[in-house]
């Protein structure tokens, strides 16, 4: 079934002008360097130092659980290698398909921004995690178990990462965040 997911989506949702985009979101999730910037520059402001260090705290999660245990664990081989038709719309990955690390970053991260952040960040954050997830199958990299699992991975690691908190960062308000205060 997730072959023939892959297909599908090959077949009725690709096309010329949505693939560029695809392959930019898909690159935003690389090495999660989106959500290392943006964890970057939460710790150069003051009053999102704390919240900061809980993205790089929830990212370590992501990278130790998704791409240090449950990869080398499973050791699924990559949808493209496997599922007869499926056309890789990126370069080869050179680790195992399951689960999907840039699913599971992505969601770590967004799960803290939503949790720490008011709406108007943690809205899109959430959105731009969920489009980074699609984007895997999108490009063909991932089966969607595998994007399915790091979703819920990176939001029970996005939870341990604010429920444990060792840097005890509080809930921001708009107000927190206005630099005119």
């Amino acid at each position: 079934m997730d072959g023939a997911i892959l297909l599908w989506i090959q077949e009725y949702i690709r096309n010329p002008m949505l693939t560029p985009i695809m392959k930019v979101i898909t690159a935003l999730g690389d090495a999660g360097i989106f959500w290392i910037l943006v964890a970057i520059l939460c710790l150069c402001i003051k009053k999102t130092r704390k919240a900061g260090a809980t993205i790089v705290l929830a990212l370590l999660f992501s990278l130790i659980v998704n791409n240090g245990i449950l990869k080398n664990a499973v050791a699924r081989i990559r949808p493209y290698e496997v599922v007869d038709g499926l056309q890789c719309l990126v370069g080869r990955a050179v680790d195992f398909s399951f689960p999907s690390g840039h699913s599971g970053s992505s969601f770590a991260a967004a799960t803290v921004i939503a949790y720490l952040f008011p709406k108007k960040y943690g809205v899109p954050a959430v959105i731009l995690a969920a489009l980074i997830a699609f984007s895997r199958l999108y490009v063909g990299i991932h089966y969607p178990t595998d994007v399915l699992v790091g979703i819920l991975d990176g939001i029970l690691l996005g939870g341990l990462a604010v429920w444990w908190n060792p840097f005890r960062a509080e809930k921001l308000s708009a107000n927190h965040l206005n630099p005119y205060e």
